[in-house]
């Protein structure tokens, strides 16, 4: 089962495989780190260990179904101009639910309801997990689909997932932490999830775009508010030197 293990070429696949499966799994930590920053920190870890782990076990329950998910990439609906697979549906709905997740917890953040109620602590968690485990089988179709068009072999593909995996478990800790402390983050990671549920509903009507793009202006305008929170904690560093 592992005989790519022998063979340059099934390294390639692997080391290629496992670098894809990682920018995939960005979106992932994104929307679990906002999902979480509302939780007590026990709560938080709780709830982002069970989000990766359900990740993990969706992604790998997949690639043993991978006869079942090629199908999902027939069409089975039509009209309009558009014919829509299974995969395209889950896409649309899984996009729509992330635009519309990320708009009210936007409007939220900006215009509080004060008679809205804040949700118990259990059902504050279970809620999270529960939004989790839908966006994880959203973004595992996404990147299982992904896996099957760049390797051949099942042990690479499992391997890569497992990988990956376990460089979010390690990553999403620290961007949790961050969101959680600098509360304006949470509303540039609201905007990408707005981006990335876009990108999602763009995808799943035919219109492909390059997932290159989107990470590169994440990027560039993460890169910009890291400058931004550097520069308070300066300006804050000198006013208690100051006073």
């Amino acid at each position: 089962m592992f005989q790519w293990l022998s063979d340059p070429a099934g390294w390639a696949a692997f080391t290629t495989l496992t670098a894809m499966e990682i920018v995939l799994g960005i979106d992932n930590i994104v929307f679990i780190s906002v999902l979480v920053a509302r939780l007590p920190k026990d709560q938080a870890d709780k709830a982002r260990i069970i989000g990766l782990l359900l990740a993990l076990v969706f992604r790998i329950a997949l690639l043993f179904t991978l006869t079942w998910i090629i199908g999902l990439t027939r069409p089975v609906l039509s009209g309009f101009g558009y014919a829509l697979s299974w995969r395209d549906i889950i896409l649309l709905v899984g996009g729509g639910f992330l635009i519309w997740k990320a708009t009210h917890e936007i409007h939220a953040g900006m215009e509080p309801d004060p008679d809205e109620k804040p949700a118990p602590a259990p059902g504050a968690f279970f809620g999270a997990v529960a939004q989790i485990a839908v966006v994880d089988m959203v973004f595992s179709i996404d990147s299982i689909v992904t896996a099957i068009g760049m390797a051949d072999d099942l042990s690479i593909m499992v391997s890569a997932v497992v990988i990956s995996m376990a460089v979010m478990y390690f990553a999403s800790g620290p961007v949790a932490d961050f969101v959680s402390r600098h509360p304006t983050t949470k509303m540039l990671a609201l905007s990408f999830l707005v981006l990335i549920g876009a990108s999602l509903v763009a995808e799943a009507t035919g219109h492909h775009l390059p997932r290159g793009y989107i990470y590169s202006a994440m990027a560039f305008a993460a890169a910009v508010e890291a400058i931004n929170v550097i520069a308070a904690k300066r300006r804050r560093a000198a006013r208690v030197r100051g006073s």
